[in-house]
């Protein structure tokens, strides 16, 4: 009889599958009564590194700005040829701004690519992003296999 198991990507596969970017989400973390809240977002993917980049519309009157500096976990996944893949991870975001215009965060920045995605109430082009980093505490990614009984 033929299943289906779930085994850790190696290194290799996990960098392979996240690219340079894509889409997932990001839950922030609540009071433990509360739900967390989540956005579906765009993210950029440094692998060398294994820093995530996102854009986000942070009005100062959107509930995200109170949300921004809470603990969060992100995860994308994606049905492959091979099966279900998924990445989580964790940590806390940083916004690249207030970083130096030369250092590694920024630089790595321009090497990303983190896909437009127009959910918006108005065209994007009026609407004011910020770019946040996610140095993960913890990246785990899964796939799918086929096994055997």
């Amino acid at each position: 009889m033929q299943g289906l198991r779930w085994v850790q990507m190696t290194d290799e596969e996990l960098n392979d599958f996240l690219g340079i970017g894509g889409t997932g989400v990001i839950s922030f973390s609540t009071a433990s009564e509360d739900p967390p809240f989540s956005l579906p977002v765009s993210y950029g993917y440094y692998g060398e590194t294994g820093d995530f980049y996102f854009r986000l519309a942070v009005p100062p009157s959107s509930e995200k700005a109170d949300w921004i500096d809470r603990p969060i976990s992100f995860v994308t996944y994606e049905e492959t040829d091979e099966g279900y893949r998924s990445v989580v991870a964790t940590g806390g975001l940083e916004e690249v701004a207030d970083l130096p215009y030369d250092s590694a965060a920024v630089q790595q920045m321009w090497g990303v690519k983190i896909p437009l995605v127009d959910i918006f109430e108005q065209p994007p082009s009026e609407v004011e992003f910020y770019q946040f980093r996610l140095v993960p505490n913890r990246v785990s990614g899964r796939k799918e296999v086929s096994s055997k009984d």
